[in-house]
């Protein structure tokens, strides 16, 4: 298998760059690099799903599976300063990058750490999980991460997905039914499909 984003130590040689992006009203310094996912911009998918999300709490525990850089757990985590939002990854790169941008953009409601999928993560009750998902690492990989976000949430709590319609929406809609009893379609656009699945 060829080396993606979704290796634990991306081999690419370190190639560094710095830009800025405005995500959910707040303007963001972002440090990337090679070998993790969307290098050069927010990807519009995640873009998408930050746009789209809103917390049904005023606080509460939020995680971002597969964070990457951090866009959409720091921009989450800033917009909702009341909450604590863990970021996992498998990729070390993306985590040491992860807890640069926390610093450099003042954020601190967050704890970033590595997991394979939600292996790591020993916390539950989760109000709300975030994630796009790896989709190159294969559907065997998504479905895990549905599957034990599903255990990880608390009662009422959400998962938010974004995933485009050619790379597996209509899979990965009837896998949140299968596992939530019911899956909604909170937005639409170039594609791309977010998705939400409430634990009853």
């Amino acid at each position: 298998m060829t080396e993606h984003y979704y290796s634990r130590k991306p081999s690419t040689d370190s190639n560094p760059v710095k830009w800025q992006s405005e995500l959910k009203g707040n303007t963001f310094r972002f440090k990337t690099d090679s070998g993790v996912f969307s290098k050069k911009e927010v990807d519009f998918g995640s873009q998408l799903l930050i746009e789209t999300f809103e917390l049904n709490a005023d606080a509460g525990f939020i995680l971002d599976v597969g964070c990457g850089y951090g866009p959409i757990g720091l921009s989450v985590a800033k917009a909702y300063p009341d909450a604590m939002v863990h970021m996992v990854d498998v990729n070390e790169r993306a985590i040491t990058l992860a807890k640069e941008n926390a610093a450099e953009n003042k954020v601190d409601n967050v704890k970033i750490y590595e997991s394979d999928r939600l292996f790591g993560v020993k916390e539950k009750g989760f109000n709300a999980i975030l994630t796009n998902p790896p989709i190159r690492a294969g559907k065997k990989v998504v479905h895990d991460i549905f599957e034990q976000s599903f255990l990880h949430l608390g009662e009422g709590g959400e998962l938010w997905v974004v995933i485009q319609k050619k790379q597996g929406a209509p899979s990965a809609m009837e896998k949140m039914k299968e596992l939530f009893g019911e899956v909604e379609v909170e937005a639409k656009s170039k594609g791309y499909f977010i998705l939400k699945s409430v634990k009853c």
